[in-house]
């Protein structure tokens, strides 16, 4: 049987160990194909590059056998999938991968997230796409207690389908290896950043702003993300990207316009 042709990127770079591990993972699934930033692009959201030029170079990581054929680009996640699915790849893959992020992007972080962005640009051009994250924001991270969810995630994935309009947002809570409770399908829980910026000034005298914040949590619900994460469970939410706010639509109607 012909395997799985997998699209692999992230936002942490083409060399982050989360990457690495999730190459390794998706190999023992189906074929790789991996096109990622070829420097940290962390927080860039569902930007895109409109005002420059798009690089991309071809490039050997692992040299053992069987290695992944690999692509660097110099734009974001979003952009990455792009020149994949336009420019790099012969076929469609079945599956878009994101990750594995280092550091949460459960609530609010999803929308910032680079790591979900690129998952939910493969989804709005209708390829079932993940992202995955863990809970650590340490380049050394532990990612091998969510080795068998994670396949256990894409398997089912490739077996059944994503639905159409949604890309799944996957986080891991930092287990330093052990293996995580279990996996919890979740709603997105409410919250925000308290942020201030810090202003500073350089040497020569000159101010800068430094931006700094506390994560907020302004929901008790246990079927929530957070509340899944601090209990030792994966989080799985279904992301959509139809921003429409469908419940508001009657109300903006009474208006007088």
């Amino acid at each position: 049987m012909e395997k799985p042709l997998i699209l692999v990127t992230n936002d942490d770079g083409i060399t982050a160990p989360g990457l690495r591990k999730l190459v390794a993972i998706m190999k023992e699934i189906g074929d790789v194909v991996v096109v990622a930033p070829d420097s940290p692009q962390s927080g860039m959201g569902h930007a895109i590059t409109i005002d420059n030029t798009l690089h991309s170079k071809q490039m050997t990581i692992d040299h053992e056998h069987g290695a992944p054929l690999e692509y660097s680009c110099s734009g974001t996640p979003a952009d990455c999938v792009k020149l994949a699915l336009q420019e790099l790849l012969d076929k469609k893959p079945d599956l878009v991968v994101s990750g594995i992020n280092h550091g949460s992007n459960a609530s609010i972080n999803v929308i910032y997230s680079g790591t979900m962005s690129a998952a939910i640009e493969a989804g709005i051009e209708g390829l079932p796409a993940i992202g995955f994250s863990l809970c650590d924001y340490t380049w050394d991270a532990n990612f091998d207690g969510a080795t068998e969810a994670i396949k256990t995630i894409v398997q089912e994935a490739l077996t059944n389908g994503i639905p159409q309009g949604t890309a799944l947002n996957v986080n891991i809570p930092k287990t330093d290896g052990k293996l995580p409770k279990g996996i919890k399908v979740c709603r997105q829980a409410k919250a925000n950043w308290k942020e201030k910026f810090d202003k500073r000034f350089s040497p020569s005298g000159r101010e800068y702003y430094w931006l700094t914040g506390e994560f907020e949590l302004l929901d008790k619900g246990e079927d929530t993300d957070i509340y899944a994460l601090n209990n030792g469970y994966i989080s799985v939410v279904p992301t959509q990207f139809d921003l429409t706010a469908h419940h508001a639509i009657q109300t903006i109607n009474s208006w007088n316009i």
